[in-house]
């Protein structure tokens, strides 16, 4: 069965383009079109279209804030799926507890649990990106992660079925869950701690400031590239091995942290790509480890 464009685009209207440009949706400012881009009025509505599209085989992708994703030159094949703002929204469950739409961006979480206060989300603070891909990469910094504040999530299953899957069911590695990467993460409950405004604000303010220290900021990057390995930061072995100064036309790393790789200008995702590919295999060469990707690359390649 062929997906009918022109019945898609009557049924879905402005929430449906075809070809769309996805360079600005990623924070490297990279990447081709999607064959398909949805951005979802509501859960009702990306139910339906996930019932035409799964009768269909397309391959679909989810975007987050964009953050730590790098889209490959040609563009991605099949259906994007952009939760959009409509799925940004916070609310007061309990006096620490908040539920949370997964397009919302980490920082407003914890401003929110801030002015509520409610600690143990100040870390959110300091990543990049939304409460969908935090939860399904377990995001963490500063000694504090996803999973520890995490009691449950709304998902959409392969299905199309709506369930909640509590925290206990989840299992959390190291910037990684075993949440299928097929289901769609619609909100979630985190559960903090009551405390003071002041000593949360203070809290948050340090690790801002720790951050803006040691990362750049205000540049075109996705963010740590590689996972950090069990005994040394990511960083440290990049700058032992040597390619700190690497680049590749405009692909460049970060002179202030060496496992952010930057767009510098007109660089391509082929450059980042190659880039990411020539570091890995000189960690490898000089100290024997197989670094892995923290960021996502999606698409198809030539």
């Amino acid at each position: 069965m062929s997906l009918n464009i022109d019945f898609l685009k009557k049924k879905f209207g402005k929430n449906l383009i075809i070809k769309e440009d996805l360079s600005k949706y990623s924070w490297f400012n990279l990447g081709g079109p999607a064959d398909i881009f949805f951005r979802p009025e509501n859960k009702d509505q990306l139910i339906k279209f996930l019932d035409i599209i799964k009768k269909n085989n397309y391959k679909t992708h989810i975007l987050g804030a964009g953050s730590n994703t790098l889209i490959r030159d040609s563009g991605v094949k099949g259906v994007v799926i952009k939760l959009g703002s409509k799925f940004s929204n916070i609310k007061l469950l309990e006096k620490d507890t908040i539920e949370v739409g997964a397009s919302t961006l980490d920082r407003k979480v914890s401003d929110f649990a801030k002015n509520n206060d409610i600690s143990g989300m100040e870390f959110l603070s300091c990543i990049p990106g939304s409460i969908g891909g935090a939860i399904t990469m377990n995001s963490g910094c500063y000694g504090s992660d996803i999973s520890e504040i995490l009691s449950s999530i709304k998902i959409i299953d392969e299905k199309g079925k709506e369930k909640e899957i509590k925290n206990d069911e989840i299992k959390f590695f190291y910037r990684e869950t075993n949440i299928p990467k097929n289901y769609i993460i619609l909100s979630a409950v985190l559960k903090g701690i009551i405390s003071s405004k002041q000593l949360i604000e203070q809290k948050q303010k340090e690790l801002i400031e720790r951050k803006k220290r040691s990362q750049p900021s205000q540049i075109k990057t996705g963010g740590s590239t590689f996972k950090n390995s069990n005994d040394k930061k990511a960083w440290m072995l990049i700058k032992e091995s040597g390619c700190d100064k690497l680049y590749i036309g405009d692909a460049k790393i970060s002179d202030k942290h060496c496992n952010f790789f930057v767009n510098d200008g007109k660089a391509k995702t082929a450059d980042i790509e190659k880039l990411i590919n020539k570091v890995k295999k000189e960690v490898q060469n000089k100290t024997g480890v197989d670094l892995e990707l923290e960021i996502k690359i999606i698409g198809d390649e030539k």
